[in-house]
């Protein structure tokens, strides 16, 4: 059964007005949600979703809209029959607080560690028996998927993953000892664990995408390779082209 849904905007629901009047005659993939709004409200969607098998087609009503497709009054239906699917799966992340309390979030683009206070992070980090960083002072820390790679992560200056490339990026936030670490890219099989080395003088928040747990003490991040969300790209403007294309644009910089 095929569904449209989109957020409040009020550009949102116009294109919503259009698809349902115009898409009564196509013929569409069975189990089809389209999804019309920004990169945040398809980010809850498929949370919202994580244990379906349907395919999602998003049309961009935001800004930037990077998980998205452009709407076009004259292609959208022609391109949303032609378009080409991808699967990814989020990171799980584990949160253990310092009132000894658990909790689990997905996260598609990226688990960040930020810092809650005026004091900057303190931060193990270990992957299996193996130290990423035994001490960072910090502003915080970030774990970025391949589609994630792109958004906050790029914003931290960490590498641009490859959709197919099976690694993670961790990429630290505003480093100040040692100043000159870059970060790690490490495989998507990896269990990452990070520890607040000094949670009473040095709080720290820990963000999955949009869901933020306060003064957490250790977490847990690995990948979920149980869940998969399938997305519907046009074949002009794939995940793929996108991730390509803003690689060769840091490159030309």
């Amino acid at each position: 059964m095929n569904k449209i849904i989109s957020d409040i905007n009020s550009k949102s629901k116009k294109i919503k007005d259009f698809l349902n009047k115009n898409l009564k005659k196509s013929k569409l993939r069975s189990n089809l949600y389209i999804v019309i709004g920004g990169d945040g409200f398809m980010l809850k969607t498929l949370k919202r979703n994580k244990k379906s098998s349907r395919i999602f087609y998003g049309i961009n009503s935001g800004n930037y809209g990077f998980l998205m497709n452009k709407f076009s009054r004259n292609k959208t239906i022609e391109n949303l029959s032609k378009s080409k699917m991808i699967s990814i799966s989020p990171l799980e992340m584990e949160v253990i607080t310092k009132n000894k309390t658990t909790k689990k979030y997905l996260a598609i683009n990226e688990v960040s560690i930020l810092r809650q206070s005026r004091q900057a992070a303190s931060l193990q980090v270990v992957s299996g028996k193996k130290y990423i960083i035994k001490k960072l002072i910090s502003d915080g820390i970030l774990v970025s998927t391949p589609a994630g790679s792109t958004a906050y992560n790029m914003s931290v200056h960490g590498p641009i993953l490859s959709l197919n490339s099976k690694k993670l990026s961790i990429s630290p936030i505003s480093a100040f000892r040692p100043r000159r670490w870059k970060g790690k890219i490490i495989s998507d099989k990896s269990i990452i664990r990070i520890k607040n080395l000094n949670p009473l003088k040095r709080p720290v928040s820990a963000v999955a995408d949009n869901v933020e747990i306060r003064n957490a003490k250790k977490i847990i991040v690995k990948t979920n390779k149980k869940i998969k969300f399938n997305l519907l790209y046009d074949t002009n403007r794939s995940l793929q082209k996108k991730i390509k294309l803003e690689q060769l644009r840091r490159e030309t910089n």
